[in-house]
Protein backbone atom coordinates (compact mmCIF):
# COMPACT_ATOMS: atom_id res chain seq x y z
CA UNK A 1 0.00 0.00 0.00
CA UNK A 2 1.36 3.43 -0.97
CA UNK A 3 2.03 5.88 1.87
CA UNK A 4 0.48 9.02 0.42
CA UNK A 5 2.09 11.98 2.16
CA UNK A 6 1.55 15.64 1.34
CA UNK A 7 4.97 15.71 -0.32
CA UNK A 8 4.17 12.67 -2.43
CA UNK A 9 0.85 14.15 -3.55
CA UNK A 10 2.60 17.38 -4.56
CA UNK A 11 5.24 15.54 -6.58
CA UNK A 12 2.63 13.33 -8.25
CA UNK A 13 0.55 16.39 -9.15
CA UNK A 14 3.54 17.94 -10.92
CA UNK A 15 4.15 14.69 -12.82
CA UNK A 16 0.53 14.55 -13.97
CA UNK A 17 0.53 18.20 -15.08
CA UNK A 18 3.69 17.64 -17.10
CA UNK A 19 2.14 14.54 -18.68
CA UNK A 20 -0.99 16.51 -19.59
CA UNK A 21 1.18 19.20 -21.18
CA UNK A 22 2.84 16.52 -23.28
CA UNK A 23 -0.52 15.10 -24.36
CA UNK A 24 -1.78 18.46 -25.69
CA UNK A 25 1.51 19.43 -27.34
CA UNK A 26 0.74 20.27 -30.98
CA UNK A 27 -2.98 19.50 -30.59
CA UNK A 28 -5.86 21.26 -32.33
CA UNK A 29 -7.34 23.25 -29.46
CA UNK A 30 -10.71 23.54 -31.18
CA UNK A 31 -11.13 19.77 -30.65
CA UNK A 32 -14.33 19.09 -28.74
CA UNK A 33 -14.07 17.30 -25.39
CA UNK A 34 -16.89 14.71 -25.26
CA UNK A 35 -16.47 14.08 -21.52
CA UNK A 36 -16.93 17.81 -20.81
CA UNK A 37 -19.93 18.69 -23.02
CA UNK A 38 -19.71 22.19 -24.46
CA UNK A 39 -15.97 22.53 -23.97
CA UNK A 40 -13.20 22.38 -26.52
CA UNK A 41 -9.58 21.59 -25.68
CA UNK A 42 -8.76 25.26 -25.21
CA UNK A 43 -11.46 25.63 -22.54
CA UNK A 44 -10.39 22.42 -20.82
CA UNK A 45 -6.74 23.42 -20.62
CA UNK A 46 -7.56 26.99 -19.59
CA UNK A 47 -9.74 25.67 -16.78
CA UNK A 48 -7.17 23.12 -15.59
CA UNK A 49 -4.22 25.49 -15.65
CA UNK A 50 -6.37 28.16 -14.02
CA UNK A 51 -7.28 25.82 -11.17
CA UNK A 52 -3.59 25.08 -10.61
CA UNK A 53 -2.82 28.79 -10.33
CA UNK A 54 -5.88 29.44 -8.13
CA UNK A 55 -4.83 26.69 -5.74
CA UNK A 56 -1.21 27.87 -5.76
CA UNK A 57 -2.27 31.41 -4.90
CA UNK A 58 -4.46 30.30 -2.00
CA UNK A 59 -1.91 27.84 -0.65
CA UNK A 60 0.87 30.39 -0.96
CA UNK A 61 -1.07 32.77 1.29
CA UNK A 62 -2.60 30.06 3.49
CA UNK A 63 -5.92 31.66 2.58
CA UNK A 64 -8.60 31.69 5.26
CA UNK A 65 -11.34 32.02 2.65
CA UNK A 66 -11.99 31.16 -0.98
CA UNK A 67 -10.40 33.33 -3.67
CA UNK A 68 -12.39 34.27 -6.79
CA UNK A 69 -11.33 31.72 -9.40
CA UNK A 70 -13.44 33.12 -12.24
CA UNK A 71 -11.67 36.47 -12.06
CA UNK A 72 -8.30 34.73 -12.21
CA UNK A 73 -9.22 32.53 -15.19
CA UNK A 74 -10.53 35.52 -17.14
CA UNK A 75 -6.95 36.71 -17.53
CA UNK A 76 -5.91 33.68 -19.59
CA UNK A 77 -8.18 34.23 -22.60
CA UNK A 78 -5.45 35.66 -24.82
CA UNK A 79 -3.05 32.72 -24.85
CA UNK A 80 -2.06 31.34 -28.25
CA UNK A 81 -2.47 27.60 -28.82
CA UNK A 82 1.25 26.95 -28.95
CA UNK A 83 1.66 28.57 -25.52
CA UNK A 84 -0.62 26.17 -23.67
CA UNK A 85 1.82 23.28 -23.00
CA UNK A 86 4.44 25.64 -21.57
CA UNK A 87 1.76 27.50 -19.63
CA UNK A 88 0.60 24.25 -18.02
CA UNK A 89 4.20 23.41 -17.06
CA UNK A 90 4.69 26.89 -15.62
CA UNK A 91 1.58 26.33 -13.50
CA UNK A 92 3.06 23.06 -12.25
CA UNK A 93 6.06 24.98 -10.99
CA UNK A 94 3.92 27.59 -9.27
CA UNK A 95 1.79 24.92 -7.62
CA UNK A 96 4.81 22.89 -6.50
CA UNK A 97 6.49 25.97 -5.04
CA UNK A 98 3.37 26.87 -3.05
CA UNK A 99 2.65 23.33 -1.83
CA UNK A 100 6.20 22.55 -0.75
CA UNK A 101 6.58 25.86 1.08
CA UNK A 102 4.20 24.69 3.81
CA UNK A 103 3.71 21.52 5.85
CA UNK A 104 0.70 19.47 4.92
CA UNK A 105 -0.98 20.11 8.27
CA UNK A 106 -0.87 23.92 7.94
CA UNK A 107 -4.49 25.12 8.32
CA UNK A 108 -6.21 27.02 5.51
CA UNK A 109 -9.49 27.24 3.64
CA UNK A 110 -10.62 24.20 1.66
CA UNK A 111 -14.00 23.22 0.32
CA UNK A 112 -13.66 19.66 1.63
CA UNK A 113 -13.54 18.37 5.16
CA UNK A 114 -9.74 18.44 5.50
CA UNK A 115 -9.04 22.16 5.84
CA UNK A 116 -5.30 22.00 5.56
CA UNK A 117 -2.67 22.43 2.84
CA UNK A 118 -2.65 18.66 2.28
CA UNK A 119 -6.21 18.88 0.93
CA UNK A 120 -4.87 20.86 -2.01
CA UNK A 121 -1.91 18.63 -2.87
CA UNK A 122 -4.28 15.67 -3.04
CA UNK A 123 -7.06 17.57 -4.82
CA UNK A 124 -4.76 19.02 -7.47
CA UNK A 125 -3.34 15.58 -8.22
CA UNK A 126 -6.76 14.10 -8.91
CA UNK A 127 -8.15 17.23 -10.59
CA UNK A 128 -5.30 16.92 -13.07
CA UNK A 129 -5.63 13.15 -13.50
CA UNK A 130 -9.28 13.44 -14.51
CA UNK A 131 -8.78 16.42 -16.82
CA UNK A 132 -5.73 14.80 -18.38
CA UNK A 133 -7.99 11.85 -19.13
CA UNK A 134 -10.51 14.27 -20.68
CA UNK A 135 -7.80 15.63 -22.97
CA UNK A 136 -6.53 12.17 -23.89
CA UNK A 137 -10.01 10.87 -24.73
CA UNK A 138 -10.72 13.95 -26.85
CA UNK A 139 -7.54 13.31 -28.83
CA UNK A 140 -8.20 9.60 -29.25
CA UNK A 141 -5.56 8.51 -26.74
CA UNK A 142 -6.25 5.90 -24.06
CA UNK A 143 -5.79 7.46 -20.59
CA UNK A 144 -2.86 5.98 -18.68
CA UNK A 145 -3.50 6.35 -14.94
CA UNK A 146 -1.17 4.55 -12.51
CA UNK A 147 -3.10 2.12 -10.30
CA UNK A 148 -1.75 3.54 -7.04
CA UNK A 149 -2.92 7.00 -8.08
CA UNK A 150 -6.29 5.65 -9.17
CA UNK A 151 -6.89 3.77 -5.90
CA UNK A 152 -6.30 6.95 -3.94
CA UNK A 153 -8.41 8.86 -6.44
CA UNK A 154 -11.40 6.61 -5.79
CA UNK A 155 -11.10 7.26 -2.06
CA UNK A 156 -10.57 10.99 -2.56
CA UNK A 157 -13.82 11.09 -4.54
CA UNK A 158 -15.66 9.42 -1.65
CA UNK A 159 -13.99 11.76 0.87
CA UNK A 160 -14.99 14.97 -0.91
CA UNK A 161 -18.40 13.88 -2.21
CA UNK A 162 -20.36 14.88 0.94
CA UNK A 163 -18.94 18.41 0.65
CA UNK A 164 -20.07 19.01 -2.94
CA UNK A 165 -22.84 21.26 -1.68
CA UNK A 166 -23.44 22.84 -5.09
CA UNK A 167 -25.08 19.53 -6.03
CA UNK A 168 -28.22 19.14 -3.89
CA UNK A 169 -28.62 15.52 -5.05
CA UNK A 170 -25.56 14.59 -2.98
CA UNK A 171 -27.57 15.23 0.19
CA UNK A 172 -29.90 12.42 -0.86
CA UNK A 173 -27.16 9.76 -0.69
CA UNK A 174 -28.74 8.20 2.37
CA UNK A 175 -30.48 4.93 3.09
CA UNK A 176 -31.36 2.20 5.56
CA UNK A 177 -28.24 0.09 5.44
CA UNK A 178 -28.14 -0.69 1.71
CA UNK A 179 -24.64 -1.51 0.51
CA UNK A 180 -22.75 -0.93 -2.73
CA UNK A 181 -19.59 -2.78 -3.67
CA UNK A 182 -17.00 -1.48 -6.11
CA UNK A 183 -14.63 -4.24 -7.17
CA UNK A 184 -11.68 -4.20 -9.54
CA UNK A 185 -9.84 -6.94 -11.33
CA UNK A 186 -6.60 -5.53 -9.92
CA UNK A 187 -7.75 -6.43 -6.39
CA UNK A 188 -8.88 -3.10 -4.95
CA UNK A 189 -12.44 -3.17 -3.57
CA UNK A 190 -14.67 -0.82 -1.59
CA UNK A 191 -17.88 -1.26 0.35
CA UNK A 192 -20.22 1.74 0.64
CA UNK A 193 -22.96 1.66 3.27
CA UNK A 194 -25.91 4.03 3.07
CA UNK A 195 -27.24 5.28 6.40
CA UNK A 196 -29.86 7.81 7.54
CA UNK A 197 -27.27 10.59 7.83
CA UNK A 198 -25.23 9.78 4.75
CA UNK A 199 -22.80 7.13 3.58
CA UNK A 200 -19.62 5.54 4.87
CA UNK A 201 -17.02 3.48 3.03
CA UNK A 202 -14.26 1.02 3.74
CA UNK A 203 -11.80 -1.10 1.82
CA UNK A 204 -13.60 -4.42 1.63
CA UNK A 205 -14.66 -7.09 -0.86
CA UNK A 206 -17.66 -8.06 1.30
CA UNK A 207 -20.97 -8.97 -0.31
CA UNK A 208 -23.30 -6.06 -0.98
CA UNK A 209 -26.79 -5.21 -2.17
CA UNK A 210 -25.33 -4.22 -5.53
CA UNK A 211 -21.88 -4.69 -7.06
CA UNK A 212 -20.10 -2.77 -9.81
CA UNK A 213 -17.13 -4.49 -11.44
CA UNK A 214 -14.28 -2.73 -13.23
CA UNK A 215 -11.09 -4.17 -14.67
CA UNK A 216 -8.86 -1.66 -12.87
CA UNK A 217 -9.05 1.11 -10.31
CA UNK A 218 -8.20 3.51 -13.13
CA UNK A 219 -11.29 2.40 -15.05
CA UNK A 220 -13.39 2.72 -11.89
CA UNK A 221 -12.05 6.22 -11.21
CA UNK A 222 -13.14 7.39 -14.65
CA UNK A 223 -16.54 5.73 -14.19
CA UNK A 224 -17.31 7.46 -10.91
CA UNK A 225 -16.25 10.80 -12.38
CA UNK A 226 -18.67 10.13 -15.27
CA UNK A 227 -15.88 9.61 -17.80
CA UNK A 228 -17.13 6.15 -18.71
CA UNK A 229 -20.41 4.39 -19.44
CA UNK A 230 -21.95 2.60 -16.48
CA UNK A 231 -24.15 0.43 -18.66
CA UNK A 232 -21.10 -1.13 -20.31
CA UNK A 233 -19.86 -2.48 -16.99
CA UNK A 234 -20.77 -5.74 -15.31
CA UNK A 235 -23.28 -5.11 -12.52
CA UNK A 236 -24.71 -7.62 -10.04
CA UNK A 237 -27.56 -7.48 -7.55
CA UNK A 238 -29.80 -4.43 -7.28
CA UNK A 239 -28.56 -2.65 -10.38
CA UNK A 240 -31.17 0.05 -9.89
CA UNK A 241 -29.26 1.07 -6.75
CA UNK A 242 -26.06 1.50 -8.77
CA UNK A 243 -27.83 3.73 -11.27
CA UNK A 244 -29.41 5.74 -8.45
CA UNK A 245 -25.98 6.25 -6.86
CA UNK A 246 -24.50 7.36 -10.19
CA UNK A 247 -27.30 9.89 -10.72
CA UNK A 248 -26.92 11.36 -7.24
CA UNK A 249 -23.14 11.42 -7.01
CA UNK A 250 -22.33 13.40 -10.14
CA UNK A 251 -20.05 16.32 -9.20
Amino acid sequence: MVDWTHERYAAAAVTQIERMAGTVEGADFTTQVPTCPGWDLRQLVTHTGGVHRWAALMVGELAAERFDRAALEAGFAGLADEEFPGWLREGAGLLDEALTAHPGDAPMWAWGGDRHVRFWSRRQLHETVVHHADAALALGVTPDIPEDVAVDGVEEFLDILPYARWRPEVRELTGDGETISWRTGSGAAWLITLGPEGFAYERSAARASATLHADTAAELLLLIWRRGELERQRMDGETKLLRWWADHSMI
